[in-house]
């Protein structure tokens, strides 16, 4: 599969890049025309939006405080979880799943969450990805809104192969980048360009031409290349064209509006957040989720709360140290507490967002019966980057067909014995699946399904999970 992080040697990146960098943000769609797009306007308008958010955070969890202990509707919430209460009816908390292409492959928890493909990160082999499920969503509903879906961050840009900054991957595998700062994203959203609406046009002509300039030097040099090198160039040219697929979207979507937002709404998202105040920033960032959903912008959003290499300290509570440090903790009781804290104030501020999402009208029911939102970390117990029995909550869509309020937990018959959360049972956990049938794509499904993508599969999921589908 394409890949913009190969070091492409046939074609100047740096050339590429500097083109289309203020579009790589959006995914591949089809090409449209300004009569399409008024079409979607029109499709949007008489159709009740179906939303989807996928919601990561790195390395693992303490799962001595975040497990739950009992399985069914009668359970009790565990300490990591609590700050949830309020939503418990809002919500299905998981325990089993993994993606059985990930098991054992430590690096790649964030590059395969939303895709489950095998990336074999101790191989050496060639990094490949495949489409995440966010945008096999975007290519079915992304027509209707301006952003076929938004991808957001702790840190700008793609990142690097095994290191992703992003969830969001093309149907090549393409990583689509992220953006980190809240200002920039709301401008990109609601803010217009310099000069109107003639000058965005003329700056995708320019775009255009470039890409041309690019599609001519590779035929050029397509004759003269060997076998390897001439795939190469063809994947790479595959990514060029779907570039070039985004950029016409783009000009077909200049002639509709944006909507206006109110001074009271758009002031937060006017001035720095910095990141070293955690709490305001994923609250800030979480914010804008809600904004960009409720004004009808996308329907589709991923958000890394933190990369594996990028999880942010929380010197509000006392915890000074990134979260990849705290993961490291090779069971020291010191260490292993902060990391509760740290998880705890996590899911104080998902609970902030959720709060956000039931509060806000849509048409006749709460923003967040009609959005789906999937939480989780691609990774369970991080000392030794284990990835079975992964931390995985999936919260509204009650307006969907989601049922909610219980705990699913597919380890529970290959138990023995009660749990005792012990630290060594919590690593036995996140070891081998107990459950081999118990993957994350199981629920990946369900949500496409619920989305009103036509899929029977995603993956390798076996089916959609029957027990939160009304």
């Amino acid at each position: 599969m394409a890949h913009i992080y190969t070091d492409h040697r046939v074609l100047s990146r740096r050339h590429f890049l500097r083109g289309v960098g203020a579009t790589m943000a959006l995914p591949l769609l089809d090409a449209m025309t300004p009569r399409y797009a008024r079409a979607a306007l029109r499709a949007a308008a008489e159709t009740k939006p179906r939303r989807s958010v996928f919601v990561y955070i790195p390395n693992g969890v303490n799962g001595m405080t975040w497990q739950v202990t009992k399985s069914g509707r009668d359970y009790d919430l565990s300490p990591s979880l609590k700050p949830l209460a309020a939503h418990r009816n809002d919500f299905t908390v998981f325990s089993g799943l993994h993606h059985p292409n990930g098991i054992g492959q430590a690096h790649v928890c964030a590059d395969t969450w939303l895709t489950g493909a095998k990336i074999d990160a101790q191989s050496g082999r060639k990094y490949d990805n495949t489409i995440s499920c966010d945008q096999v969503m975007a290519e079915t509903v992304g027509i209707q809104t301006r952003f076929p879906s938004l991808e957001l961050s702790i840190s700008s840009g793609t990142g690097r192969p095994f290191g992703t900054n992003t969830l969001a991957f093309s149907r090549d595998g393409v990583p689509l980048p992220a953006e980190d700062n809240p200002r920039t994203i709301f401008n990109r959203l609601f803010g217009e360009v310099p000069g109107g609406i003639a000058a965005q046009r003329n700056g995708l002509l320019k775009q255009r031409s470039i890409l041309d300039a690019v599609l001519d030097d590779a035929k050029a040099l397509k004759s003269s290349l060997g076998g390897e090198d001439r795939t190469k160039l063809d994947e790479y040219l595959h990514a060029v064209r779907d570039v070039e697929q985004r950029i016409e979207r783009l000009d077909a979507w200049l002639d509709a509006p944006k909507p206006k937002v109110e001074p009271k709404l758009a002031a937060p998202f006017q001035r720095d957040v910095p990141k070293a105040q955690a709490g305001e920033y994923w609250r800030t960032m979480f914010d804008l989720i809600v904004l960009a959903l409720r004004t009808d912008m996308t329907r589709i959003v991923t958000y890394m709360n933190g990369s594996e290499g990028n999880g942010l300290a929380i010197p509000e509570i006392g915890i000074t140290q990134a979260r990849h440090n705290l993961s490291h903790h090779n069971g020291d009781p010191e260490i292993l507490d902060r990391l509760a804290k740290s998880d705890a104030f996590i899911m104080e501020q998902f609970a902030h967002f959720l709060d956000e999402l039931r509060s806000v009208a849509d048409g006749d029911t709460p923003l967040l019966d009609r959005t789906m939102v999937l939480f989780g970390s691609g990774m369970s117990y991080g000392h030794s980057h284990s990835n079975g029995n992964l931390p995985i909550l999936l919260a509204g869509g009650a307006g969907l067909g989601l049922k909610h309020g219980t705990h699913i937990d597919y380890n529970r018959p290959y138990l023995k014995e009660d749990y005792t959360l012990g630290y060594d049972e919590w690593k036995s956990l996140c070891g081998k699946p107990k459950d081999s049938s118990a993957r994350l794509s199981n629920v990946m499904v369900t949500m496409l399904q619920k989305m009103e993508v036509d899929a029977e599969t995603f993956v390798d999921s076996l089916g959609p999970v029957s027990e939160i589908t009304a």
